[in-house]
């Protein structure tokens, strides 16, 4: 994967972030040699190698998930949002 002055751009969006014009070449330095390094496990050969963690067997208990309604919650939660309406936060659309 290239990470180019395009990409980071759409990174900066998405993580509602802004990378300073001077910082820029340095950022794009740093992501692309996180994602080389990352890429270096693609060239491991795992194909007789069992898996040495699993959830399947046992793990943590679950719980029962019993969703409650607390209207003084949900009154504080949202008195500190940016954006609120119907009880729900009103978040910027990221998918195009």
């Amino acid at each position: 994967m290239q990470i180019d002055d395009k990409l980071l751009k759409k990174l900066e969006k998405l993580s509602s972030l802004e990378i300073a014009e001077d910082k820029r070449g340095s950022m794009i330095n740093a992501l692309s040699e996180i994602v080389e390094f990352v890429e270096n496990l693609n060239e491991l050969d795992l194909d007789n190698q069992e898996a040495t963690f699993t959830t399947l067997k046992g793990g943590t208990p679950l719980r029962e998930d019993i969703p409650s309604v607390e209207p003084k919650v949900i009154k504080t939660i949202l008195k500190n949002a940016p954006k609120s309406e119907n009880n729900s936060f009103v978040v910027p659309k990221i998918i195009e």
